[in-house]
């Protein structure tokens, strides 16, 4: 059985740029420190937006530019980075919460289905929770996790929320 982590969002727009909370910043010695630790493949979507986020529906919703691909906000944290690097990993491009690509790159990892999944990273109330309904809804039997350590939500408030909805959707929150 493969056992698979995927690190959601950890760019620096997230943790301490545009969108960067105390709360995001705090998680990041959790989430090296997971990385460093995982025995598995390991798994790194990246938030991506182009010049005209703005002119989009998201860019509508929340008018304030991060993770334009090739900009420094774009680029996962320092840390993360340095042990993504040294652990080895895949990172997965998405242009909205959740990542379409996501399910058929863990599938054909594993060769089947399987496999298990923990997810880790920003923002617990939009991408991760997007991430984790999305494999669920694909891959019911497998099993889904969220080390609630290793993420932070746009407020503490939201963080719990969507804790508390993976919860109820059987997604197994650490």
């Amino acid at each position: 059985m493969k056992h698979f982590l995927v690190v959601v969002d950890m760019q620096k727009d997230f943790v301490d740029g545009a969108l960067g909370t105390k709360e995001a910043e705090a998680i990041v010695p959790n989430v090296v420190k997971k990385i460093e630790s995982f025995d598995g493949e390991i798994f790194a979507t990246m938030d991506t937006h182009y010049e005209n986020y703005l002119n989009t529906a998201e860019g509508r919703h929340l008018p304030v530019p991060h993770c334009i691909k090739g900009t420094d906000g774009w680029q996962l944290d320092k840390a993360v980075a340095a042990a993504l690097e040294k652990k080895g990993y895949t990172a997965v491009e998405k242009t909205t919460f959740g990542s379409t690509m996501l399910p058929n790159n863990l599938m054909k990892s594993a060769g089947g289905f399987d496999f298990t999944v923990e997810l880790i990273g920003l923002c617990t109330d939009i991408c991760v929770v997007s991430n984790a309904l999305l494999l669920k809804a694909i891959f019911q039997e497998i099993d889904i996790s969220v080390d609630s350590a290793c993420c932070a939500g746009v407020t503490p408030e939201k963080h719990e929320a969507a804790l508390e909805t993976m919860r109820s959707c059987q997604i197994d929150v650490r």
